[in-house]
C-alpha cells in the first residue's frame, strides 16, 4: 500500500492536498482518499494507524491480490505517485527514457522477477546505441520505480543495487575565445545572432533562453529574470529548483537584445519565436540548423552550444570578474559549485604570498652572522 499527495482544486479555486492511498486489488489499482489534509500531524496519524489498520482489513478479507504486476504497469504507479514531486519537464524526461530504452527490453517481467542479470544485459545494449551519461540517466529512472515498488513491498530487495553503474568520464569544457565568438556573432544573422550573443554574454541555459518573455526583460534596471525552462513545448521550472534569480544585462549585450525587440517585442510574448510567430518548441530546432551551420560556416571546431555556458564562465573568470557574481549568472546554488568546476580558469592575481610575516622579520640582519653550523 502506497501513500502520495493528490491536489484538489475547490470552487472558489483554492488548491488544496489530501492524503491518498493506492493498493491492488484483484489485479488491479485502487485508489482511496483518507480525507485527512496533508500536513505533518495527518500524514504521521496515516502512516502509523490508519494504513496499517487498512493493510490487516485487506489481508484478513483477502482482498490483495497475490498476482505481482510488470514493470510496465508499476512503471506507470510510480510516474503518477512521483508527479507532485517533479517538475514537468523531468517527468517527461523519465517517461521519455522509459519509454525508449527500458520497457522494449524488460517492461514484460513481472517486477518480482527482475534480476541483476536483466539489468546488466539491458545497461550492455544500451551502450552500443547511446552514450554511458544517458545510460546513467536510463539507471536513475529504473532505479526510482525499483525503490517504489520495494516500499509497496513488491518487492524483496532492489536487483539495480547489485549492478555496477556505468563508469562516465567528466564533461570536458571546451570554450570558445573572444575571437571565435566574434566570428560566429559575425557570421550569423538577425534573431540566431541575437540569439547567440544572449547565450555568450549570460551564460543562460538553452532552456532558460527559449523561454525568456519580454515581460521578463527590464531594460532600464539592466536586468533579467529568469522563472522558467522551455523543453519540449512545455515550461517547467529552472534547473536550479530555488528561488528565481534576476542577472544583470552587461553593456556589450544591450543592442542585441534591442535588436531582438524589433523583431519580436510587439508581440509582447516570448524573446525568441519561430516563423509562425511562436514559442520555439525545444533547443533541438536552433541547434541542429542555425548552431551547426554557423559553426560550419565558421571554419571552427564543432562545440556544442552549451559551450557557449562554459565560454561565459570562462571568460569572466580569466578577466577576474567576481567569482559571487559570475555564479549567480550562471544559476549556481552557491559558488563552490562555479569554483569546483571552473578553478582551473581563475585568475591568479600577482602577489608576493606571506608579504606580512616578510616585513616583521626584516629587519634582521643575517649578512654579518658568520657562525658556522657546527656538524658533529
Amino acid at each position: 500500500m502506497n501513500i502520495y499527495i493528490k491536489k484538489v482544486k475547490n470552487k472558489k479555486g483554492k488548491v488544496k492536498e489530501w492524503i491518498w492511498v493506492s493498493y491492488y486489488e484483484n489485479g488491479k489499482r485502487q485508489r482511496k482518499s483518507l480525507k485527512l489534509l496533508n500536513t505533518k500531524a495527518n500524514m504521521k496519524l496515516a502512516k502509523n494507524k490508519i494504513v496499517p489498520a487498512l493493510l490487516y482489513k485487506l489481508e484478513n478479507d483477502k482482498f490483495i491480490e497475490k498476482t505481482v504486476p510488470t514493470l510496465d504497469e508499476y512503471a506507470k504507479v510510480s510516474f503518477e505517485i512521483n508527479a507532485f514531486n517533479r517538475s514537468i519537464n523531468t517527468q517527461n524526461d523519465y517517461k521519455g527514457a522509459y519509454d525508449n530504452h527500458i520497457s522494449p527490453n524488460i517492461g514484460h517481467l513481472n517486477i518480482d522477477k527482475i534480476k541483476p542479470s536483466h539489468i546488466k544485459t539491458l545497461q550492455s545494449k544500451l551502450l552500443k546505441v547511446i552514450a554511458p551519461r544517458t545510460v546513467r540517466n536510463v539507471r536513475a529512472v529504473l532505479s526510482g520505480i525499483l525503490k517504489d515498488a520495494l516500499a509497496d513491498e513488491l518487492i524483496e530487495k532492489n536487483p539495480l543495487s547489485l549492478v555496477k553503474t556505468v563508469k562516465v568520464e567528466k564533461t570536458t569544457i571546451y570554450p570558445f575565445t573572444i575571437d571565435e565568438m566574434k566570428l560566429i556573432l559575425k557570421n550569423s544573422t538577425g534573431q540566431n545572432r541575437n540569439f547567440f550573443a544572449l547565450a555568450f554574454l549570460t551564460g543562460m541555459r538553452s532552456g532558460e533562453m527559449i523561454g525568456l518573455k519580454w515581460s521578463d526583460i527590464d531594460f532600464i534596471k539592466k536586468e533579467i529574470s529568469i522563472t522558467r525552462s522551455r523543453k519540449m513545448g512545455k515550461n517547467g521550472k529552472t534547473k536550479t529548483k530555488s528561488s528565481n534569480r534576476i542577472i544583470d544585462i552587461i553593456d556589450s549585450l544591450i543592442p542585441f537584445l534591442k535588436g531582438q525587440y524589433k523583431l519580436t517585442g510587439q508581440f509582447n510574448s516570448y524573446v525568441f519565436l519561430n516563423r509562425k510567430k511562436e514559442a520555439i518548441y525545444d533547443i533541438k530546432r536552433i541547434r541542429d540548423s542555425a548552431w551547426k551551420k554557423t559553426i560550419q560556416k565558421c571554419q571552427i571546431p564543432y562545440r556544442t552550444i552549451y559551450q557557449t555556458r562554459h565560454s561565459f564562465a570562462t571568460m569572466m573568470l580569466e578577466n577576474g570578474e567576481d567569482i559571487l557574481w559570475i555564479s549567480n549568472m550562471l544559476g549556481h546554488t552557491d559558488s563552490s559549485t562555479t569554483l569546483t568546476k571552473y578553478a582551473h580558469y581563475v585568475k591568479k592575481k600577482e602577489k608576493k604570498r606571506a608579504q606580512f610575516i616578510s616585513n616583521e622579520l626584516a629587519p634582521i640582519d643575517t649578512e654579518n652572522d658568520t657562525e658556522l653550523i657546527k656538524v658533529a
